[in-house]
């Protein structure tokens, strides 16, 4: 039996349809929330996509290395890019932020728009926050003490979060949190590397660009180090009961595999990490609020209609996307 998908709607018959609330924490500008979360982030995975290929680097620095030109556009220091050479204008870009000690992360996606000796700047196309259970999983801020590590098999091994970088053909990129417990998130194979689909935000955008353009690049982390790898190469969906079960935790098994067929894998020390020092203070800022930032972001999403109404409706109500959160992290890890 064919146990790959190759359409949305066998996607959707496996994992679940998206819903339709899955869009309304999107909004299309940078607003003073996100130029908060910019301001205290020192590190960022990000994505490039033509239609040549998929590339992933990371950028770091002192908190606020990256920041808005305005709420359209976004400048990156084109240094503070481990693979600086990525970044070409009208190539599709995604991108993570993370802020030390917090779980949710921020993506910001757009295009490139302008790359000189020293800036890029992202014409910027979709900002939200990102549900915080890849780094809950990952257990990303309690670092392993500076571990190395001589063999790509060993750091496979220990690896517990990446960054997935996927594109459409329309160069609409996404760059996606996976996090689990070592062993459990990424398993090597004769191929390449496969990792399993877990509850998150219930948007499948990687998914389905998997089905429009079966290829990605990834980045692999052992938190507390510095070095990283990339991985690139075709990618497929796939349902079978055995790959599956070899992915289970707590119980739980996950309803998709992802086989990524390796043509490029490397590891290598990370300037970007080392400058960004993620883990030396994970405290998080008091004046970020995650719970605030997803109901503002639903407020100012512009779709209309009943779900919208419903929605907006819900966040308006004191505490209940907090505690939505809270019960959310608690009963849907797996």
């Amino acid at each position: 039996m064919d146990t790959i998908i190759h359409t949305t709607e066998a996607l959707d018959a496996q994992v679940g349809a998206r819903p339709p609330v899955a869009d309304l924490k999107v909004i299309d500008h940078l607003d003073a929330h996100a130029l908060r979360w910019l301001a205290a982030s020192p590190l960022a995975f990000i994505g490039f996509s033509d239609l040549q290929g998929i590339d992933a680097t990371l950028a770091g620095g002192a908190p606020g290395f990256a920041a808005s030109l305005d709420a359209e556009r976004l400048y990156l220091p084109r240094g503070l890019l481990d693979h600086p050479g990525q970044a070409l204008p009208g190539r599709g870009a995604g991108m993570l932020f993370l802020v030390p000690g917090l779980s949710e992360t921020l993506r910001v996606n757009g295009v490139v728009a302008l790359v000189d000796e020293r800036n890029i700047v992202i014409e910027v196309q979709e900002c939200y926050a990102h549900c915080a259970k890849a780094l809950l999983r990952s257990s990303f801020w309690q670092p392993q003490a500076d571990p190395v590590f001589g063999s790509m098999a060993d750091f496979i091994a220990a690896c517990r979060f990446m960054a997935l970088a996927t594109a459409d053909a329309e160069l609409r990129t996404d760059i996606s949190p996976k996090g689990d417990p070592a062993g459990m998130l990424v398993q090597g194979d004769e191929h390449g590397i496969r990792f399993a689909d877990r509850p998150g935000n219930r948007r499948t955008d990687s998914f389905r660009n998997m089905l429009s353009r079966p290829s990605a690049a990834s980045i692999l982390m052992v938190p507390g180090s510095t070095q990283v790898a990339i991985v690139q190469g075709k990618v497929q969906l796939d349902s079978d009961p055995q790959l599956r079960q070899a992915f289970t935790v707590q119980d739980k098994t996950p309803k998709l595999v992802v086989n990524l067929a390796t043509s490029s894998m490397t590891l290598h020390e990370s300037a970007a990490l080392a400058r960004a020092t993620p883990w030396s203070a994970p405290v998080p800022p008091a004046d970020i609020d995650p719970a605030e930032i997803f109901a503002a972001h639903i407020r100012l999403n512009k779709t209309r209609g009943l779900w919208a109404a419903l929605a907006k409706g819900s966040v308006a109500i004191p505490g209940l996307m907090r505690k939505g959160l809270q019960q959310d992290y608690k009963r849907n890890m797996y």
